[in-house]
């Protein structure tokens, strides 16, 4: 069975570049092991799908070459992606920041992807396991459970390591090495950090509570909503920093960003000196997290019986608090990863692998990765939009 191009994986990259390749008249094959498609849509925020950030910019990505998403974003902007949105009926809004959700399920950007594949005449194959590639002058040769596929264009759409239980393996990486290309390691990332046992142990029963922080690690910050778990942090905050951060890193948590607490501690020292300084700082944080903090810090009572230095360390523990994770939840939990093929192989304007003519590699498997809120699946659109162009 002969195509224009075949690819593989019918994530949001996937099916977005088969449809714009489908669009052009090409015979358009896409080949996934998984029993539906696109599952990571369905499932992706909670439910109702952050389909796109309408401030989509450079700036909300990570890569080993940041210049390298630019060309793509430009050409294939979340206004585009929005009108397709619209022209399918689907009704839907902004949250903070910019993101975009469905009003109704995240099921209908699957179906709209779907219906649009359909008009074009896209041929989907599922449930169906590539057991290898070979290149020929002609174009590729999958060999697959279904038999024999052949096409002049590959497109390796496979996504990342996170979340196995969907379905998720490192098979795009092993498709690039064996095709010559280097692989950035990759990591979990926008992940929960997890905690050592003695950490774990003091801040054990504050799983639940949640806080607007701001959270560090080197030069890059985040300020979002932060969540203790019973096995460490998470929350937007959390899930921001954590693709930034390396093992062995620390990072800074401000529990109470726009605050000086040392300046409040000590006017409330002054005007209600008999007042418990657990009552003091629970003005800013929920009641049982100020509890946890002045307990950890030693620091209790009443304000009037507390120096400077007592009130200076309580406030560095709120303003500035200095943790070491331990881990993250890995790629069990990992909303997407961090790393994949190297992009200095790749034409940042087709995608297309530069020493091997008819080859291309999008979305999630690619060196690019996204913040949270709605970007990533911006990258797919974008990335899938430029190589279906192309094809």
């Amino acid at each position: 069975m002969t195509y224009d191009a075949i690819i593989i994986g019918a994530g949001g990259a996937g099916l977005f570049c088969a449809l714009t390749a489908g669009r052009r008249g090409r015979r358009v094959l896409v080949i996934d092991h998984a029993k539906k498609p696109g599952e990571k849509i369905r499932i992706s925020g909670g439910g109702r799908c952050n389909f796109t950030n309408i401030h989509t910019s450079g700036k909300n990505f990570l890569s080993d070459n940041p210049r390298f998403c630019l060309s793509a974003l430009a050409g294939f902007q979340p206004s585009a992606f929005i009108a397709l949105v619209e022209r399918h009926g689907i009704q839907w809004h902004e949250k903070t920041l910019g993101q975009l959700f469905c009003d109704g399920s995240s099921q209908q950007i699957v179906d709209m992807l779907l219906s649009e594949c359909e008009k074009g005449g896209v041929t989907l194959a599922l449930e169906t396991e590539v057991k290898s590639v070979s290149k020929s002058e002609s174009g590729f040769t999958l060999e697959t459970s279904r038999g024999r596929f052949e096409a002049a264009s590959l497109v390796v759409a496979t996504g990342g390591k996170s979340i196995p239980k969907m379905g998720a393996t490192g098979f795009g990486y092993d498709l690039a090495r064996q095709f010559g290309l280097s692989v950035v390691p990759t990591r979990a990332a926008l992940v929960p950090f997890t905690f050592g046992p003695e950490l774990r142990e003091k801040l054990d029963g504050l799983s639940g509570v949640s806080v607007d922080a701001e959270v560090a690690c080197g030069k890059t910050r985040f300020a979002e909503a932060l969540l203790f778990t019973h096995r460490g942090l998470s929350g937007p905050a959390i899930l921001q920093i954590s693709s930034y951060w390396k093992e062995g890193d620390e990072i800074v948590v401000n529990l109470a960003p726009g605050h000086d607490v040392f300046a409040l501690l000590r006017e409330a020292r002054v005007n209600q000196p008999k007042q418990d300084v657990v009552t003091a700082l629970s003005r800013l944080l929920p009641k049982s997290l100020a509890e946890r903090l002045c307990e950890m810090t030693e620091v209790e009572g009443r304000l009037a019986d507390l120096s400077d230095k007592r009130l200076r360390a309580l406030a560095g523990q709120v303003n500035s608090w200095r943790v070491k994770p331990s881990g993250t939840e890995g790629f069990r939990t990992a909303e997407v990863t961090a790393g994949g093929v190297d992009t200095k192989q790749l034409s940042s304007k087709t995608m297309e692998v530069r020493d091997v003519p008819g080859l291309y590699f999008i979305g999630e498997v690619v060196d690019v990765t996204g913040h949270l809120g709605g970007f990533n699946f911006q990258w797919a659109w974008a990335s899938g939009y430029a190589a279906g162009g192309a094809l």
